[in-house]
């Protein structure tokens, strides 16, 4: 793994970090400030077993994985997972990385499967030992013991508890079965509220109404009686 510019460092920066998982909530959360805070791009992450994709943005070409930043936070936006055989690889890297380029603490968004969900909370947090005894979150809740975190989340989670280094992840409850940005939006007014900026989740939540009521109609043209005769 390489940083571009070379050299290039997070000090004192808290850094958000979400990948494509559940709901794609980590993902879209990410995509979402990088917009909303009107965010400047401060470096790439060439990783050699990275997918060959790019895409054309406004800043130029949108490469894999690359850092933006706004005020004193830090954006992580992965645009594709890395190959399933180098995922390990990889999140050891980046969270080596993240620690050695002088971050104050990360924010790590993911999903949380929503047929889980046993109370009225949209969200549950999981805070590193480090963390907690900066302070940790009072009063957020918490996820149960006896529910497992998995994918990148969790791996970066591992490699930062083991380092002894200020991290926390923020679940949203999503679907498991669509995109979902009303967890999206859950998770980024959390954020909000823990880094003191503002950001407009109504594009999200339209987005998500958009969404519910196409499966709507597709539910309801499911119960209908077919029409069709066949002889």
């Amino acid at each position: 793994m390489k940083i571009y510019p070379e050299g290039a460092r997070l000090t004192d920066l808290s850094l958000v970090a979400g990948f494509h998982g559940i709901g794609a909530t980590g993902y879209w959360s990410v995509k979402f400030l990088v917009t909303e805070l009107k965010a400047s791009r401060k470096c790439f992450i060439d990783y050699e077993h990275a997918p060959a994709v790019a895409a054309q943005s406004d800043r130029g070409i949108s490469t894999p994985y690359e850092v933006f930043q706004a005020g004193n936070l830090a954006l992580l936006k992965a645009e594709v997972s890395p190959v399933r055989e180098r995922e390990n690889e990889f999140y050891r890297q980046l969270a080596e990385w993240v620690v050695d380029a002088g971050v104050k603490e990360v924010a790590l968004v993911g999903g949380l499967d929503e047929s889980l969900r046993n109370d009225d909370h949209p969200y549950k947090v999981a805070m590193t030992s480090a963390f907690m005894e900066k302070g940790g979150l009072p009063g957020e809740p918490t996820i149960e013991e006896d529910r497992l975190i998995v994918g990148p989340v969790a791996s970066l989670l591992n490699y930062f508890e083991m380092k002894s280094f200020p991290s926390f992840a923020v679940l949203a409850y999503s679907s498991t079965e669509r995109v979902d940005p009303r967890a999206a939006a859950s998770a980024v007014d959390f954020l909000s509220r823990r880094y003191g900026f503002k950001a407009n989740t109504e594009p999200l939540i339209k987005g998500a109404e958009v969404i519910e009521g196409e499966l709507k109609v597709m539910e309801e043209k499911g119960k209908q009686p077919s029409t069709s005769v066949y002889s």
